[in-house]
């Protein structure tokens, strides 16, 4: 008989274990080396595992449990959570695996160590900086995480009730088995834009209006549990205001009295506004709108005031200026001398322009007689 023929060589590498069967039944299991079994009947199996960091299926451990409990304990660690619980899983000191609620797995721990952290759901809802450090970042059935700017206000809702506000900063929180939910609300001054709605003054003039509204929140709790969306709310509640207000008003006292309709706007908004969270800084009209053929008739108006108050000014020019000629006349009148000069200005500025210039007196009286020929101020008196 052939002894080499009868025998099964097994070789098993460092960091692996294999599980010896015969017929199905678990005889033992074999360690790093080279193994000769006796197997004439050809009964023996071998399965050869991983043991560094690994897992086991949980169905063969059961099975192998049932039948060598004392192999299963010396191999094996299992770890099971319940419904209030995840645990955190480290192999030789390094987290591996996050499990969630109702999970269970194995491990071999011949070649590793397994340590395992469980956490309690009942408590706080918070992850603490060291367990988010330890768990993978694609855990997002597990924890939610959010970040809360320094000009935010960060609103936990913890199964639809408001637990607290958060600080500027990262915050995570469990989500296993219940519902966590952050509002961020930005605390910073918003402008919020009212387009143009069509109205009727009291005068049955169409028009459209468009609004700016600087609005911010002081109270995030309040306005949220108050106003569902701020700025759709404050939206429609300007828009009731300006309606209320054009309405009692002329097409003249909209376009005229400005300042006033802001200041009436502001009032009628922060009245209804001042139990909501939300406070309103500024409000005020930004564009009136006519319809073409207002318009038209608007500019029509106002081209007449201006060239009625251009004539208003030419006129009362044209009148200071004859006043002024008429006070010049009385003084050359009173005053020969004073007329003499402006003569003479005016011969100076007609020589500036006029290259040559003759003048004859007559009868050889010279330059004196023709001044006096001139202009005669007064008749000459009877000797």
């Amino acid at each position: 008989m052939n002894w080499h023929f009868l025998m099964t060589h097994v070789t098993v590498k460092d960091g692996e274990r294999a599980l010896l069967t015969r017929n199905g039944r678990l005889e033992r299991v074999l360690g790093p080396g080279r193994h000769r079994l006796f197997d004439p009947r050809n009964e023996l199996t071998t399965e050869v595992f991983k043991v560094v960091r690994a897992e086991f299926p949980v169905e063969r451990y059961l099975v192998l449990k049932a039948a060598r409990p004392d192999l299963a304990a010396e191999l094996f660690e299992v770890v099971e959570t319940k419904a209030d619980e995840v645990a955190i899983v480290n192999l030789d000191g390094r987290p591996m695996q996050l499990m969630t609620p109702w999970q269970a797995r194995v491990y071999w721990k011949v070649a590793t160590s397994v340590d395992v952290e469980r956490i309690d759901l009942t408590g706080d809802v918070r992850v603490t900086a060291r367990h988010l450090a330890m768990i993978d970042r694609n855990r997002s059935a597990v924890v939610t995480e959010a970040v809360v700017e320094n000009h935010e206000a960060g609103l936990l809702y913890v199964e639809g009730r408001l637990v607290e506000r958060l600080a500027p900063g990262r915050h995570a929180f469990w989500i296993v088995g219940r519902k966590i939910e952050v509002k961020r609300l930005d605390l910073r001054p918003q402008a919020v834009e009212i387009t143009a709605q069509e109205m009727l003054t009291r005068d049955r003039i169409a028009l459209r209006v468009t609004l700016t509204a600087f609005r911010r929140i002081v109270d995030p709790e309040r306005a949220v549990a108050s106003v569902p969306d701020v700025d759709a709310w404050l939206y429609r509640l300007v828009q009731f205001a300006i309606r209320e207000a054009v309405a009692g008003r002329t097409l003249d006292e909209v376009l005229s009295a400005k300042a006033a309709l802001d200041a009436e706007l502001r009032d009628y908004v922060r009245e209804r506004i001042v139990d909501s969270g939300v406070e309103v800084n500024e409000l005020g009209v930004k564009d009136v709108i006519l319809p073409g053929e207002i318009r038209e008739l608007v500019n029509k108006v106002v081209e007449a005031e201006r060239v009625a108050k251009a004539n208003l000014i030419r006129r009362q020019e044209e009148t200071a200026a004859t006043r002024s000629l008429l006070n010049t006349a009385k003084l050359m009148e009173e005053n020969p001398l004073l007329l003499r000069l402006k003569e003479l200005e005016s011969l100076e500025r007609l020589v500036e322009k006029v290259g040559r210039i003759d003048l004859h007196a007559g009868d050889g009286q010279g330059f004196d007689a023709l001044l006096t020929k001139l202009v005669r101020l007064k008749p000459a008196e009877n000797a």
